[in-house]
């Protein structure tokens, strides 16, 4: 077993439970099993490995609220680490690598962005030395970490205004989509209007449960409308998914052939073929099947759910096989493998599909960012790239589905395990935090040619829903600042 420790300075830094979402990484950035015990300012960190590897942190930064930080490599040692004066050397190493990065396609950081990144500089070499007096240490660390973390926001602002200047030479309006979810209950007209201001596509849910509730008796009706009423306004339809690995998405009866694999296919295939029956040439995109890496339903197995994620997409493919088909990965980041054991990430999941000979048109990647347990750590936009970037590397177009909160008490209308973690300081996820994030990380979405669709997750929180104050409409039917931002988004960037 491995074990590293760090120093917590002062040893009220941090908080019991932003210490237990921490995990380890190996240099493949695949998440490792990890226990964590803080106690007497000492965390603990243990895992089944020996080999080297990075600590991911949730860290609270004053006044910008929390990051998720990852410190460099780190041996195994007898003597504690210094808990922030690692996360700072992690997080100057990332910013310093992506400037050399970006400097490849000829992007030149500007000398006041090069003064911060020497300042972050100066306070981690105090930092680094001053280490004999734990309190003084982190202190200059902290100090290292905001100065790298205002590089990364320049840096990143930079990398997307040039990035947006080159696509435009070719094509005035960027092609990307920006949708949004419908859910599954009818809408008010004045939502309607404001989502067609805001939006050029709409995701219509087609779920298994709300169309299927009892096994051969359908109802299509809102599904009907909706997607009448976006064609009729000219928004993409973005069908699915059709498949969704969770029990709130499948219907209850089917609870009943749990085990038999057999059957639970045969019903897979009967639902995604009558579907697209219903649908073909009304629909623009398939989402053939969702949380395909981290869904725990029907006692399926990870290779039980690929089996059944491609037997969706081909079936598909075979009735509709002009409309593209996307399938969607949960997590991307892999979080939840920090304290469960699967032996595939969720990188290594699309990979093996993709391998298989499955004709996929592109990878969707949920997004919901802000939430634990079930959701992805907030990070920052230097990060969120990266992420893109390496998965990228599959060579299709990637489908963003993103979901933000916007509050962060109980919500008596969400269903889902998750609850809002983080958020901007000092008042947590608000209206304003929300909006702050997609300000920052949206135009980078945006930006990125790999980035074929940025879909918002959840339409209302007058309704049922999973993510609590996740909704781009509050509970009394008002739009949230974040619903203005992504109309400002659509005219300045989109078609």
């Amino acid at each position: 077993m491995g074990l590293m420790r760090f120093l917590v300075a002062p040893a009220n830094r941090i908080s019991a439970e932003a210490a237990q979402r921490a995990y380890m990484v190996a240099a493949d950035q695949i998440p490792w099993v990890t226990r964590t015990l803080l106690k007497d300012g000492v965390l603990s960190v243990s895992r089944n490995e020996s080999d080297s590897g990075c600590l991911v942190f949730p860290l609270a930064i004053e006044g910008r609220g929390e990051i998720t930080l990852t410190t460099g490599t780190l041996v195994e040692r007898f003597q504690p680490y210094n808990l922030l004066v690692e996360l700072a050397r992690g997080k100057v190493l990332q910013v310093r690598n992506q400037i050399w990065d970006w400097q490849g396609i000829g992007l030149r950081p500007k000398e006041a962005h090069l003064a911060v990144l020497r300042q972050a500089h100066v306070h981690l070499a105090a930092a680094v030395t001053a280490q004999q007096d734990a309190a003084i240490a982190a202190g200059h660390a902290e100090l290292a970490i905001r100065a790298a973390l205002e590089v990364s926001d320049l840096i990143a602002g930079r990398y997307v205004g040039k990035i947006v200047n080159a696509r435009r030479q070719r094509t005035p309006q960027l092609p990307t989509l920006l949708g949004v979810d419908l859910g599954h209950r009818p809408i008010k007209s004045d939502v309607l209007r404001r989502v067609r201001h805001a939006f050029n596509s709409a995701a219509i849910p087609l779920s298994w449960r709300e169309v299927e509730t009892q096994e051969g008796a359908y109802r299509w009706d809102v599904y009907d409308r909706q997607i009448d009423w976006c064609r009729a306004n000219k928004l993409k339809v973005i069908g699915g998914p059709c498949i969704q690995f969770d029990n709130r998405s499948l219907p209850d009866w089917l609870a009943i052939w749990q085990g038999d694999f057999e059957n639970l296919t045969s019903f897979v295939s009967d639902y995604v073929e009558t579907v697209v029956h219903r649908y073909r040439g009304k629909v623009d995109v398939w989402q053939c099947a969702a949380r395909v890496n981290t869904g725990e339903v029907l006692g399926l197995g990870a290779e039980d759910r690929l089996r059944l994620a491609a037997r969706s997409c081909e079936i598909a493919r075979r009735l509709d096989p002009k409309t593209p088909t996307i399938i969607r990965f949960d997590q991307p980041w892999g979080e939840y493998m920090g304290r469960e054991e699967s032996d595939v990430s969720p990188l290594h999941y699309a990979d093996i599909l993709i391998r298989s000979g499955i004709e996929l048109s592109g990878i969707g990647l949920d997004l919901n960012v802000g939430y634990w347990p079930g959701g992805s750590y907030l990070r920052d936009p230097v990060q969120c790239s990266r992420l893109l970037d390496r998965w990228a590397v599959l060579g299709l177009p990637l489908w963003i589905f993103l979901t933000l909160p916007s509050g962060q008490g109980p919500d008596r209308r969400a269903y889902g395990r998750a609850k809002p973690v983080g958020g901007d300081a000092p008042d947590g996820w608000t209206p304003a935090a929300q909006r702050k994030w997609l300000r920052e990380v949206g135009p980078l979405l945006v930006a990125k040619p790999a980035v074929h669709a940025i879909i918002y997750n959840q339409l209302r929180d007058s309704r049922p829903h999973e993510f609590p104050h996740g909704g781009l409409f509050n509970r009394a039917g008002a739009g949230k600042p974040a619903l203005a931002t992504m109309a400002r988004l659509r005219r300045k960037y989109l078609s």
